[in-house]
């Protein structure tokens, strides 16, 4: 006996909205909230600046490398300890020497070594300029690859009955993965300082892709099975086509949740941020492709959405509606 999932998509959909609504809390909390800005914690190929990396020779503290920064002008710089003697500085842009000059970065490398002799040190600097073009390439990227794959679900279902409903699904099930990353991101940034770099960029394209190909497999399988069955309705067709790739879905994302786990846990910090996308792609990535997707062209099918829309339209009217009979008391 086949269990029903697609009689309880309502509960999948609410799950994925508070799961959404959390990380859209956090983005939108205003600036100051837990000492940090709002939004997500960016790094400085999108804000611009420096980062400077320096392994000292014996352990130092925070408030140690903080003061000798604060006497060189920049008490606005953010410390971060990785160990007990590697430090992460980041500040505004530095300037570059002048003629015959020392650089600001030399400078702080020798006030740096007395408070503890240096090991090694690795620097970074980007330019406003550069940022807001990384900024603006992100945004294309993910919009031109998302309309891509729209159009070509909908070709490669061409031969379904209303094939653009399978791209529709397609793309609800990425933006929901994206959305919910960026909410977890938006959560570690405030609580734990994980920044958003060009490592998390390619991480959220990489995740896209992942997402793509494991909500076609699951939607080829409702193809076919309508093919074989066209006289069943749908909902039952995707309770199948659901049941019958769990499997695959559920072993793949496994082996790849696992082998990424791996990574984090003994790969080095430049790529800490694509692992901790991946990480979180997987998981939700697999649970939109046999919840989300698959349950939505059923919601699709049976005119859910146009009622859904119109309770939603007429407790927005009533709640209008008391607020203005208050306000006129």
């Amino acid at each position: 006996m086949v269990l029903d999932i697609v009689g309880k998509r309502g509960w999948y959909f609410l799950a994925s909205g508070l799961v959404i609504l959390a990380g859209l809390i956090s983005l939108v909390l205003p600036p100051g909230w837990a000492s940090l800005e709002s939004g997500l914690n960016p790094g400085i190929e999108f804000t611009s600046g420096s980062v400077l990396t320096v392994t000292f020779e014996r352990p130092v503290s925070e408030e140690e490398v903080r003061l000798r920064m604060a006497g060189l002008g920049h008490p606005e710089a953010l410390i971060q300890k990785s160990g007990s003697s590697l430090v992460i500085i980041r500040t505004k842009l530095l300037e570059e020497a002048s003629a015959g000059g020392v650089s600001e970065r030399e400078r702080i490398l020798l006030e740096l070594g007395r408070v503890a002799p240096i090991e090694t040190s690795e620097f970074d600097s980007v330019s406003p300029i550069v940022a807001q073009e990384t900024v603006r390439n992100a945004f294309i990227a993910l919009a031109v690859s998302a309309i891509g794959i729209f159009l070509y679900v909908w070709y490669a279902f061409h031969r379904v009955p209303k094939s653009y409903r399978y791209g529709a699904s397609t793309i609800l099930a990425l933006v929901h993965d994206l959305v919910i990353v960026l909410g977890v991101f938006s959560i570690l940034g405030k609580t734990l300082g994980t920044e958003v770099n060009s490592m998390f960029i390619v991480g959220m394209l990489t995740l896209a892709g992942y997402s793509v190909n494991d909500t076609i497999v699951v939607l080829d399988r409702i193809r076919e099975n309508i093919s074989r069955h066209p006289e069943q309705p749908l909902a039952q067709l995707v309770n199948l086509s659901t049941w019958e790739t769990m499997g695959r879905s559920l072993n793949t994302s496994l082996t790849v949740f696992f082998v990424v786990l791996a990574m984090l846990l003994m790969g080095g910090a430049s790529i800490r941020e694509l692992l901790l996308v991946l990480a979180c792609g997987v998981v939700v990535g697999s649970y939109s492709s046999i919840f989300i997707a698959s349950q939505f062209l059923v919601i699709w099918e049976r005119g859910e959405i146009g009622r859904i829309w119109g309770r939603g339209r007429r407790a927005s009217v009533a709640a209008a509606t008391m607020l203005l009979h208050l306000v006129g008391r």
